[in-house]
């Protein structure tokens, strides 16, 4: 295997870079909600406010995870002052919240104008007002809280676990700094750019939106009506704010696909770059997309794990840089792409995919066994387990091929079958669960089968549960039906499985057990 070392160094620190954009374009748009703009000038001096009040070594630093210019502000005040930053969703279950903020150790919370938790953290920070004046402008902080070390931790994200608990992964600045470099140049930004602010601020997806564009000098937009769950008014929104990049998980592009043929609609002309990924293309979606009037748009594919920071590999499947068309579509499934410069893959055993270099996560903190089951180290290089199998075509392309475990992608997220099996069994009235997914509407969904306790009636059950898990977990973690069943279904060897139960129960007349769906 060949590396190009020059691609491997560490890149220049994120805060860094987005300073730099700030002294050369302060008046430049940076973001843009509703009508209201804040410049590259502003911005920074917001994000050196916030830091001179977290202060010196402000640890984990929980933050409101919503669609805000604010929430942009405390992601780079924090990054300003040497924190790490933990997007916790106040809209997630409290005990959820709680349990995320303890994994991560948090030791401050930040309060702003859009949510006030006041139970997280420690410490409480204000967030300044984004009319707040005079800040701090850009460059004024003490050179050692500018920028941490590259291994220091630069965010704590969550991905699902077998235990039942938040799973934190810990991705340092070195990682984030590597792929925001390589992210500018896939997408290749430019300060005329106007990117979509789309994906939730829970997960990775949001900063290969946020992070590249202002650290290219693009402007990014939150718009409340990227979530309205209208097509029509999603496509006047993109015309009104001229979009140019949009970021977009595949369900959602499957779905905007079916909207664009059966209405004979069409993107504005001002998008020149659909990023997809999450889950697989699917073939017909693909199809119809070719034969729309969208040569002149790039759609890029990518895939990416949240241990390995955002997206490692991508490849044009449509569009003006694609080499050349992917079909025929009925038969051949869309690739994942080439790894992007920084990235060292490798193909283990059963054709797993191993991921290295700069772009890897620190591990999973607080659990040792876990970072240890999922990192490895070969011929002296550290690596990232993926589970997930791939094969590699004639001109390089590399193709999932599936998972090596259970895991799933609901709603563009990791999850894990155990972590929902394992909150379905904390009920005193449920004996066992099996979880596992089925596509409907295009889309992954939960199912789930429980044995409930004698004496135990099963209409009640299935609802009462639905009620116990949407108190304790975020909602893709809530399966779409739960049904009660008198007894799983277990392979030769003794254990749960989860496609023979599904098999069993899932299609065939179900008289004699009970469903409530979601």
């Amino acid at each position: 295997m060949s590396i190009n070392q020059d691609t491997l160094q560490v890149a220049p620190d994120l805060i860094h870079a987005f300073t730099k954009m700030a002294r050369r374009n302060p008046r430049h748009p940076a973001i843009v909600q509703r009508g209201r703009t804040l410049d590259y000038g502003r911005l920074a001096e917001l994000a050196n406010t916030l830091a001179r009040r977290l202060g010196p070594d402000p640890g984990t630093v929980c933050v409101p995870a919503v669609h805000t210019a604010e929430t942009v502000v405390a992601l780079l005040g924090v990054l300003t002052a040497g924190g790490t930053y933990c997007p916790i969703d106040p809209a997630f279950p409290e005990a959820r919240r709680h349990a995320m903020a303890t994994a991560a150790n948090c030791r401050t919370a930040i309060l702003g104008e859009a949510v006030a938790d006041h139970q997280l953290g420690t410490r409480l920070v204000e967030l300044p007002a984004l009319s707040e004046f005079p800040g701090e402008p850009p460059g004024t902080l003490p050179a050692d809280r500018a920028a941490s070390g590259p291994e220091h931790p630069a965010y704590i994200l969550f991905t699902s676990g077998s235990t039942g608990q938040p799973k934190p992964v810990a991705t340092p600045r070195r990682a984030v700094a590597a792929t925001a470099h390589a992210l500018r140049d896939l997408f290749h930004l430019t300060p005329q750019d106007r990117v979509l602010q789309f994906a939730s601020l829970n997960w990775d997806t949001c900063f290969e939106e946020i992070l590249p564009a202002l650290t290219a000098g693009a402007t990014l937009v939150l718009d409340p009506d990227a979530h309205c769950g209208s097509f029509p008014r999603f496509l006047r929104m993109v015309e009104r704010e001229r979009i140019t990049v949009l970021d977009l998980p595949t369900a959602f592009w499957h779905e905007l696909v079916h909207h664009l043929v059966d209405d004979r609609a069409e993107l504005p002309p001002c998008v020149r770059l659909l990023v997809i990924g999450g889950e697989a293309v699917q073939p017909a979606r693909l199809d119809d997309w070719a034969r729309l009037d969208t040569g002149r748009i790039r759609l890029l594919n990518t895939y990416g794990c949240t241990e390995t920071t955002q997206i490692t590999h991508a490849v044009d499947l449509s569009g003006p840089l694609a080499r050349a068309p992917i079909g025929p579509a009925p038969i051949r499934p869309a690739p994942i792409g080439h790894a992007l410069p920084h990235v060292i893959e490798r193909l283990g055993e059963q054709g797993e995919l191993l991921i290295g270099g700069p772009g890897l996560a620190l591990g999973y903190p607080g659990l040792p066994e876990a970072t240890a089951a999922r990192f490895t180290t070969v011929d002296g290089e550290r690596y990232f387990r993926t589970g997930d199998r791939v094969s590699r075509g004639p001109d390089g392309l590399l193709t999932h091929q599936g998972r090596l475990d259970g895991e799933l992608k609901v709603r563009g997220v990791r999850v894990d079958p155990a972590e929902v099996e394992a909150h379905l069994t904390g009920h005193p009235e449920v004996t066992a669960a099996a979880v596992t997914g089925a596509t409907l509407a295009g889309r992954t969904t939960l199912l789930a089968y429980v044995v409930a306790r004698r004496h135990t009636s099963p209409p009640d059950l299935a609802g009462e549960l639905l009620s116990y898990l949407r108190a304790r977990v975020p909602g893709h973690l809530v399966p779409g039906r739960i049904t009660v069943v008198p007894r799983l279904v277990h392979t030769p060897s003794g254990k749960v499985d989860r496609a023979g139960c599904h098999l069993r129960y899932g299609a065939h007349d179900r008289s004699k057990e009970t469903s409530v769906e979601h």
